[in-house]
């Protein structure tokens, strides 16, 4: 298992402290590590956390479409003029919260039924904001069952490198990446929102996935809608400042919710032996700040109850949080928590220390 700099699990910084000590005692067994996870699902399904919550994202998805359409006019009526950069700051900041709902969507947090989530993450997802969402479940999945592992959790195997020994065998340009990965970052995240257009076009091409002639079909109308009315409505140059734009923040504002989640935290070995609830826990990182915190981080500012319940709705992911705190501070389990810039100041430093290691093996400069 491979630490954070500094060698401990739990980050430095203002965090909870969920040590042994004053912790309240539950009427049930500790038992071994490999049932520790079904204790606290007992306790947390008897709560009734795990219910439904559809009027609760009805009213949400109902809010956003509302704001979607009213973005649309508004950038519509405003016409040709340099204004619409603000609303495509605007519209950028409505498409995360599409990306949310198409995120919960695929955990089947919503509805009971895969068909009914499948089709309003269709909705969300493809047509709203062109991200398949088959192609974001299957993936998003993968990263679910193997959290920060090497070789296995697919969001840690790109353009950055989480761990010293994959930064030592980076060659050429990833190499240089790696090295200033730190510096880079958040210029990077400008270009996320085309990564995951572009990803959602070649799983709709290439991928096995599940109904692909929907998705292909309300994909493309996304595209071509999108760029039909930006066209229709502003001159050449002011149409690519506003895709620009637009596009730029909507990657900026995904990566800025996701950065905090893993980054800096625990990173596994492949074949490593850890149970389920030591996994969840150790390799994610909650972000507090009330109400405002939640809504602009789609409720994934609860990362580690997220990924220890991914099919609970959002709503109920604050009401879980004390919980899980108590059950880990019952087992001496880590759980870190810190405020939103502490948790990128971590994630950077992280990025960074691991930046140190690009192109050296052993200890010595690669030639």
């Amino acid at each position: 298992m491979e630490y954070p700099a500094g060698g401990v699990a739990l980050q430095s910084g203002p965090e909870v402290n969920v040590s042994a000590e004053g912790a309240v005692a539950q009427s049930d067994s500790i038992g071994t590590r490999g049932s520790e996870y079904a204790t606290l699902m007992r306790r947390v399904r008897s709560a009734g956390l795990l219910e439904r919550r559809v009027r609760y994202y009805l009213r949400l998805g109902a809010i956003a479409m509302t704001a979607l359409v009213a973005g649309w006019v508004v950038f519509v009526v405003v016409g040709d003029s340099w204004w619409q950069l603000v609303t495509a700051a605007v519209l950028a900041a409505i498409f995360t919260q599409f990306a949310f709902l198409g995120h919960d969507a695929g955990h089947r947090q919503i509805f009971r039924t895969w068909r009914a989530n499948h089709l309003f993450g269709l909705i969300a997802g493809n047509l709203c904001i062109g991200v398949s969402v088959g192609w974001w479940t299957s993936n998003h999945n993968r990263h679910h069952a193997h959290p920060n592992t090497e070789g296995a959790d697919p969001d840690i195997m790109g353009v950055l490198a989480h761990s010293g020994a994959r930064a030592a065998v980076g060659r050429g340009l990833r190499r240089l990446i790696f090295r200033y990965q730190g510096w880079l970052f958040f210029p990077m995240l400008l270009l996320e929102g085309l990564s995951l257009h572009g990803a959602s076009v070649k799983a709709v091409l290439w991928w096995p996935i599940r109904n692909r002639g929907w998705e292909a079909l309300l994909l493309a109308a996304h595209v071509v809608g999108y760029l039909a009315l930006v066209a229709t409505v502003l001159p050449p140059g002011k149409a690519l400042a506003f895709i620009a734009v637009n596009q730029g923040l909507f990657g900026l504002f995904m990566g800025c919710t996701f950065a905090p989640n893993h980054k800096g935290m625990a990173v596994l070995g492949e074949d490593e032996s850890v149970d389920f609830l030591r996994r969840q826990v150790l390799t994610s990182r909650n972000v507090r700040g009330g109400r405002v915190i939640d809504i602009a981080m789609g409720g994934l500012n609860y990362q580690i109850e997220h990924h220890l319940f991914p099919s609970m709705p959002r709503p109920n992911l604050r009401h879980v949080r004390p919980m899980v705190i108590e059950f880990c501070a019952e087992r001496d389990v880590p759980y870190c928590e810190t405020g939103l810039l502490e948790s990128y100041s971590q994630a950077l430093r992280h990025l960074h220390e691991v930046g140190k290691h690009a192109g050296r093996l052993d200890g010595k400069e690669q030639s």
